[in-house]
């Protein structure tokens, strides 16, 4: 009698074959045309087998019976199942494989770092992986290990580059999208075609290369622009910015957001691709990315003190790091779909000034209008009830002051005045 092992690599050895070329061995039962096998996927035969009308679905963690995203329930996690059948002592597993979209950005380079400390092996997409603002990725832990980190040169505008980075990966975060700092000149080639163009090129490469499942992230810019939504109802994942409205005052990166992320989930409707969506708000936090990012340059802004008064206005507030943890969270749950909020907390202008003088007196910090901004609070229930359990708002704040401090940052450099990204000019008085 064979032992499991040796049952093992002769279903894979030897039966794959028959799977792949549409024909089965003697006694077994035939599987639906549907049946990743059918495609070319290799797995473990054995667990098809045990499981009536079994489908892995490897970037969803679990297996199913070939049903719809939002009926699966049940069934082992990969991991459980990879645990049935390891391999003979001296055979290590390959490590999961994803791709990350920017991954030399301020969210992208604290999901590569997260994904490398779980085991996860990452492809990440640079515009230029021999820039010396990407040198960071390299530094990383893990990353030195072989096939562990590779670093490709792709832009989201072409396809061709797209497909070699994403080859091989059973998932996709898709990070990378313009977020402009100064005046918008020319909308469709500055920020439109980059974020819903570039987000297509990415779900259709993803199609293409059979991934499994993506994760695209979007922003609260999607949300908070919604004058018909009932005021006072805590805003949720049914609440979308008006287009329109953002048009007319020309916020283009709100534009963008919007219509990226509705084609997303309507290529998902539309294909069947399991795509899910993440919405951050504000982020703040320490940056791994030698260049300081737009978010980071608003703290900066009011800690240093900028020439002009800002309004009293409410902000909705996520720590990078938990950015990347709802990240692969909402990969890593089989249950996860459609659209998550991630914004955990919120603080006016004038208490966050109060919070930061209390810790850090020596600095000018920007002057508030006395009146406070109604601002219509959103809610992050949902990514919560998946597990998602992010720190608290002042931890973040010091944290980001004391990155800062380290960095140099808030050092007044001569002849160059603090200036405030035009991205947030609805947040100074006129």
């Amino acid at each position: 009698m064979i032992s499991k092992e040796e049952s093992y690599w002769f279903s894979n050895a030897i039966l794959v074959p028959f799977y792949l070329a549409g024909r089965r061995p003697a006694g077994r039962s035939r599987r639906p045309l549907h049946h990743p096998l059918r495609r070319g996927l290799l797995v473990d035969l054995r667990l098809a087998w045990e499981l009536p009308s079994g489908v892995v679905s490897i970037g969803s963690g679990k297996i199913y019976s070939g049903v719809r995203p939002e009926c699966r329930t049940g069934g082992p996690t990969v991991q459980e199942a990879r645990q049935r059948t390891r391999r003979p002592a001296g055979m290590a597993s390959p490590p999961p494989r994803v791709c990350v979209t920017g991954g030399g950005g301020y969210i992208g380079s604290w999901l590569v770092r997260l994904l490398l400390s779980r085991g996860y092996a990452v492809h990440a997409t640079l515009r230029d992986p021999c820039d010396p603002k990407n040198a960071h990725l390299k530094r990383l832990d893990g990353a030195s290990e072989p096939e562990r980190l590779r670093l490709f040169k792709a832009d989201v505008l072409d396809s061709d580059e797209l497909s070699v980075a994403i080859a091989g990966c059973e998932g996709v975060f898709h990070v990378a999208s313009p977020v402009p700092g100064d005046k918008v000149v020319d909308p469709e080639s500055e920020v439109m075609a980059p974020a819903v163009k570039g987000t297509l090129n990415v779900l259709q490469v993803c199609s293409s290369r059979k991934v499994q499942k993506v994760v695209v992230v979007s922003s609260t810019s999607a949300v908070h622009f919604n004058p018909n939504w009932p005021q006072g109802k805590p805003k949720d994942e049914n609440c979308w910015s008006d287009r329109k409205l953002c048009m007319d005052n020309e916020n283009w990166y709100h534009v963008s957001k919007i219509v990226a992320e509705r084609t997303a989930l309507e290529y998902a409707e539309k294909t069947g691709l399991n795509i899910v969506t993440v919405c951050p708000c504000l982020v703040f936090g320490p940056q791994l990315q030698p260049t300081v990012n737009t978010s980071n340059e608003l703290l900066i802004y009011v800690t240093k003190g900028g020439p002009t008064v800002m309004k009293n206005i409410l902000y909705h507030i996520v720590d990078v790091r938990d950015v990347a943890e709802a990240l692969l969270l909402v990969y890593e749950k089989p249950e996860s779909y459609g659209r998550y909020l991630c914004a955990p907390d919120h603080i006016s202008t004038k208490a966050m000034v109060e919070f930061l003088k209390s810790m850090y007196p020596n600095y000018n910090y920007v002057k508030c209008s006395a009146d406070a901004d109604i601002f219509t609070p959103i809610s992050s229930e949902k990514l919560k009830n998946l597990g998602w359990q992010p720190r608290k708002l002042e931890e973040t704040l010091v944290d980001s002051i004391e990155y800062y401090e380290k960095e140099g940052i808030l050092q007044d450099a001569d002849g160059k005045s603090c200036v405030l990204p035009y991205l947030f000019r609805f947040a100074v008085e006129n």
